[in-house]
């Protein structure tokens, strides 16, 4: 995917999705602003500038309205959204809570299919409240009017979470990753691995 390794910080707002587009744009600071007024375009005309200039800035404006549409596709076109669940509260943390809700309304507003992996270095049998997390996770899903998604448990492995993460991502060619800064945070995600192992855009909600 052209916008792989791309990390968005948005608002846990999950009534309108649409909006979230608008964080890829980067609006002109004051001063590069007044910069381009209109007494200053009639002294600084495009045809004025040496030929090459033009055209190295045709090819940038093209590779920037290139991207522009990638990081769009990314909020349209996908259909498979993975949710990592790295914490062992067994009603989930707020940030995991928070992961759930805007993963299934994205997920129910593009018609996207979700997948949910539990991880955890412990084994299974070492956490008796394990059944009561997933519970949790379906509960806080079909809250979200999401009833049918694919659950994995990764438990008990000794690898890093960022690493499974990637590997599940990679291997079933997953559109994007929904996860709480929560999980950075509490260092059950390494940030400084996320752009090394996920080969797909990364939503990172704060909390």
């Amino acid at each position: 995917m052209a916008f792989a390794h791309c990390f968005l910080t948005v608002p846990a707002d999950t009534s309108n999705f649409h909006t979230a587009t608008s964080i890829l744009t980067r609006p002109f600071s004051s001063s590069v602003s007044s910069s381009f007024s209109s007494s200053n375009l009639n002294t600084c005309r495009l045809s004025n500038f040496p030929k090459n200039l033009k055209i190295r800035h045709k090819a940038s404006v093209k590779a920037q309205a290139s991207e522009a549409s990638a990081a769009a596709d990314a909020f349209t076109n996908f259909k498979h959204v993975l949710l990592p669940i790295t914490d062992r509260n067994p009603f989930l943390s707020e940030g995991s809570r928070q992961a759930a809700a805007t993963a299934a309304a994205m997920a129910k507003k593009y018609g996207a299919d979700i997948t949910v992996v539990v991880i955890d270095e412990k084994e299974k049998e070492a956490y008796p409240e394990h059944e009561t997390q997933l519970a949790s996770i379906r509960w806080h899903l079909s809250e979200g009017g999401y009833q049918e998604f694919k659950l994995l448990e990764r438990l008990g492995e000794g690898s890093k979470p960022t690493a499974i993460i990637g590997e599940i991502a990679d291997d079933m060619n997953l559109d994007m990753v929904v996860m709480s800064m929560e999980a950075i945070h509490s260092k059950h995600v390494d940030a400084n691995l996320l752009a090394e192992f996920i080969p797909c855009p990364v939503l990172l909600l704060p909390l």
